[in-house]
């Protein structure tokens, strides 16, 4: 049976806005819902422009700028979120890019996306990567330093840091994260939280989530490299 991306955006909305509705009330703002497209086909992508989607989150530069380069054209109100890691030797080709990244986690890198900001001319929204499980294999910023990152990001190289997000570890209960991302962010005066996935996201929108990244409960399963 076909994937039917209409539907399934359909679905995710409607999850988002009852998750709100039941974490804020009546008076609630739905978390920002960015379609996560890494690794999608083509017929996919389309499909989900054709919903009506325009916010995506991607993991890579170059494939980014392979798949929605060419889009930018055709869509004027796309807005494009990097949520992989970024090297530093592709800061440049990030800001040129992309709308919002979200994967501020080292002085270096900070250093080098504020020069490319300036070089550009382009301002773009940051969010630090906290990574929460404090697990080696994974990107971000440990918990205990969060605080004095924000500030150098902050004070330091004037970058616009609106937010905090996290990928809790696949085998820990992901609400102590998201509960801890939340605190280190109201501590630190941060209104957005990008945290839950197609597996947690409306438990995140609960613990306080202004956008949630969700790629296969849309898309269906990736093409795995090499499959």
């Amino acid at each position: 049976m076909a994937i039917s991306i209409q539907e399934n955006l359909t679905i995710v909305h409607a999850s988002i806005e009852a998750a709100s509705g039941a974490a804020l009330g009546d008076d609630n703002t739905a978390p920002t819902l960015v379609a996560v497209s890494k690794r999608q086909p083509d017929d996919r992508i389309e499909a989900s422009l054709a919903a009506g989607q325009r916010v995506f989150g991607e993991n890579r530069v170059q494939e980014a700028t392979e798949r929605w380069g060419h889009r930018r054209a055709q869509y004027d109100d796309l807005i494009l979120h990097l949520i992989g890691p970024l090297q530093t030797n592709k800061a440049g080709e990030a800001v040129a890019l992309f709308d919002v990244i979200e994967v501020v986690d080292r002085p270096k890198l900070a250093k080098m996306l504020a020069a490319e900001m300036e070089k550009q001319g382009r301002r773009l929204p940051c969010y630090i990567q906290v990574n929460t499980g404090a697990e080696p294999q994974k990107a971000g910023i440990l918990p205990a330093d969060v605080d004095g990152f924000v500030a150098m990001c902050r004070d330091d190289y004037q970058l616009d840091i609106i937010g905090l997000m996290c990928i809790p570890p696949v085998d820990e209960e992901p609400a102590m994260h998201f509960a801890l991302l939340r605190e280190m962010a109201r501590r630190n005066n941060l209104e957005k939280l990008s945290m839950g996935m197609s597996g947690d996201y409306e438990e995140a929108i609960a613990f306080g989530a202004t956008s949630v990244r969700v790629g296969s409960a849309i898309f269906g399963a990736r093409n795995e490299p090499g499959k």
